[in-house]
């Protein structure tokens, strides 16, 4: 607390993710083997590393999680999921195979109907929405 008694928020943890799609415009889903959101899907990412841009912890966290190498693009947004500070990037696959790794208990690509049926991370359907992807 402030000498004036305010409360601070504590800073978020800084993470990146990154939406990767195919040629077949499929989106890149990690079933989540770890809390939070166990069991659900969402976009592959996590936290971003002591020295590390967000730029180069998704490309880790998407080889890490996927056994894909990915090379990243723009970043789509910036959002805040409880304590953590999300910066999702487009990327584009460069090599690799696909196979869960890391904190993933499973990896798959999914069609946009897919995506309404899958039980996803709460609010992923509706980021990837407002950012276009």
């Amino acid at each position: 607390m402030s000498p004036a008694g305010d409360w601070q928020k504590p800073q978020p943890v800084e993470c990146a993710g990154a939406v990767v799609r195919d040629a077949a415009g499929r989106l890149l889903l990690v079933r989540r083997g770890h809390e939070p959101s166990l069991g659900l899907w969402s976009l592959p990412g996590g936290r971003i590393d002591p020295g590390e841009s967000a730029a180069e912890a998704a490309v880790r966290e998407v080889h890490e999680e996927t056994g894909l190498e990915v090379t990243v693009g723009q970043l789509l947004a910036s959002v805040e999921i409880g304590d953590f500070l999300v910066h999702d990037f487009t990327a584009t696959v460069i090599g690799g195979e696909l196979r869960a790794g890391d904190d993933a208990s499973d990896v798959r690509w999914c069609s946009d109907d897919e995506l309404a049926v899958l039980e996803l991370t709460p609010g992923l359907l509706a980021a990837l929405t407002s950012m276009g992807a």
